[in-house]
């Protein structure tokens, strides 16, 4: 019992530091409950002074990803914001439409869901937000809706990695893994209206303008998720990359030809023709990366595996600290760290910052002919102060509450849950695809992490397998707009400050809404 309230202390403790009405901020939070799950691995599960502290050494490393793909994010709206074009994006879409909320649907919901299925790693949520405070929308309440809308389309992420990877230790055959897919994308659909309205009511203060509004809003949702359902039938690779893409056409012609919205709600600025060489100056860095994304991500390109070479090109050992190596494609690794099993690496070119935001921003400044390369990595160093250190605690607390692998203070976590549900369990699966969610920031990660799990409960409790496990991953993209390292991305981008509470408590309540309809689906389709 001890070591079960040890194993939810830090959770407890986090949660209320962040929530509490003089919350802390993320900077200060993440370190201190890091601190406290550090301590407990030493002197509560026991483990070797070696193992803890080679897993915060990998904790540390391991914060380089999301620090380098929101400092890449920072950077290229930075450039498009000092070249003006920003100002010109926003000029055309108040001229495609006037209505706050098809605006709303067209970027934070179809456009990002395009993006999550070309790229994944938190980037639609880190490109949809910048692009809608340009547009007038207080950056708050955006911060919460790209959140919540950045969840349908992660059950399959980049190219469907989250299912064929992430489930890849369930060994299920290629039959029943289509049928998880199917089922999760069912689940989804039939959530998604519930999701995207509580997400659009943290942005639209007036809550006429959503009933006004109401047939655009489901019309826009079904032209992603319907060609998404149907994907999912047949590939696990492209229903969120090909559904966002319909979805988005199908989105920018029912607002072009004001199909189900309500002439009454205007956008907070007046629109202005623009041409349509302008308008593709102005939005190349936004499809030269969707473009970059996608040609680096569908592995029949070729492109992805060169990315990925791992083989060393050159090495260097390190003592005791470790081996360090790097390949071709500036693949990192540092593997044995502090003489154990325990291994870090980083892709440098294939996570989502210096391809394709670092270069997609530069070459924007060159079209642009703007001089201002030196004065936006100021800004981007600037940005990023208190990130690093939220980023570097968030991280080594995973590391910790996580290590250990089925002795894990997470796994008891889950086993806990599970005992405590019974029958009911699913009910409660998705909430523990979310919890991993929350934790790792991934989707994949806690499919990883918990399908065998699930698969394991549904088989003592003689549960439909497929079921529970499609409940899985539709927890673990339910989880993504709770992680820790999502919120403070967008925080950060956004220049919001102390404000990761405030997002995480209202994020919560849709989290609950979401877990209630997937579970009831569960119990509909077993």
């Amino acid at each position: 019992m001890f070591l079960l309230v040890s194993a939810y202390f830090p959770i407890i403790l986090l949660i209320y530091l962040m929530t509490k009405k003089n919350n802390w901020a993320a900077n200060k939070a993440l370190p201190l409950c890091a601190l406290f799950s550090y301590l407990l691995m030493l002197f509560v599960f026991n483990f070797t002074a070696d193992v803890v502290n080679a897993s915060l050494v990998s904790g540390i490393l391991l914060a380089l990803t999301p620090i380098m793909i929101i400092a890449g994010a920072i950077f290229l709206f930075r450039c498009m914001e000092v070249t003006g074009a920003l100002e010109i994006i926003r000029n055309w879409l108040n001229n495609i439409s006037h209505n706050a909320v098809a605006q709303l649907m067209i970027v934070a919901w179809a456009f990002a869901f395009l993006i999550e299925g070309a790229s994944g790693f938190g980037t639609p949520a880190a490109i949809a937000a910048p692009i809608l405070v340009g547009l007038g929308f207080p950056a708050l309440r955006v911060a919460i809706c790209c959140l919540i809308l950045n969840t349908i389309p992660v059950t399959f992420g980049a190219v469907g990695t989250p299912i064929w990877f992430g489930l890849a230790m369930t060994d299920l055959t290629p039959l029943l893994l289509q049928d998880v897919a199917w089922k999760s994308a069912l689940i989804n659909t039939v959530a998604a209206p519930f999701v995207v309205i509580a997400a659009l009511a943290f942005v639209v203060e007036d809550k006429r303008q959503l009933r006004q509004n109401l047939l655009f809003i489901i019309l826009s949702t079904f032209a992603c998720t319907l060609p998404y359902l149907l994907l999912s039938a047949i590939s696990v690779e492209f229903p969120s990359l090909v559904g966002g893409l319909i979805g988005l056409i199908l989105t920018l012609l029912l607002a072009k030809f004001n199909i189900g919205l309500s002439s009454n709600n205007l956008a907070p600025h007046a629109a202005v023709d623009v041409p349509l060489f302008i308008l593709l100056k102005a939005s190349f860095p936004l499809w030269g990366t969707v473009l970059l994304l996608v040609v680096t991500r569908i592995p029949d390109l070729g492109i992805k595996s060169l990315l990925q070479l791992t083989a060393p090109a050159w090495q260097l050992s390190l003592g005791t600290l470790g081996d360090f190596s790097i390949s071709a494609a500036l693949v990192l690794k540092l593997e044995h760290i502090l003489q154990t099993n325990i291994t870090w690496q980083h892709n440098l070119l294939y996570v989502p910052s210096i391809i394709p935001f670092v270069f997609m921003g530069s070459l924007t400044l060159l079209w642009f002919k703007n001089s201002s390369l030196a004065s936006v990595f100021n800004y981007t160093k600037s940005s990023m102060q208190k990130p690093v250190i939220a980023l570097m605690g968030a991280l080594v607390f995973v590391n910790m509450m996580m290590l250990g692998g089925e002795h894990s203070a997470v796994n008891l976590i889950g086993q806990n849950l599970a005992s405590l549900s019974g029958e009911y369990w699913g009910f409660f699966a998705p909430f523990l695809g979310a919890l991993g969610s929350f934790f790792s920031g991934s989707a994949t990660i806690s499919n990883l992490t918990f399908a065998g799990i699930q698969q394991s409960i549904a088989t003592d409790l003689n549960l439909n397998v497929t079921t529970i496990l499609a409940l899985q991953s539709v927890g673990a993209a339910m989880g993504n707009m709770i992680c820790i390292n999502n919120i403070v991305a967008v925080t950060s981008i956004l220049a919001l400050h102390n404000s990761e509470g405030y997002i995480l408590k209202r994020s919560m309540l849709v989290v609950v809404l979401y877990g209630i309809i997937a579970g009831l689906m569960g119990l509909l389709l077993y």
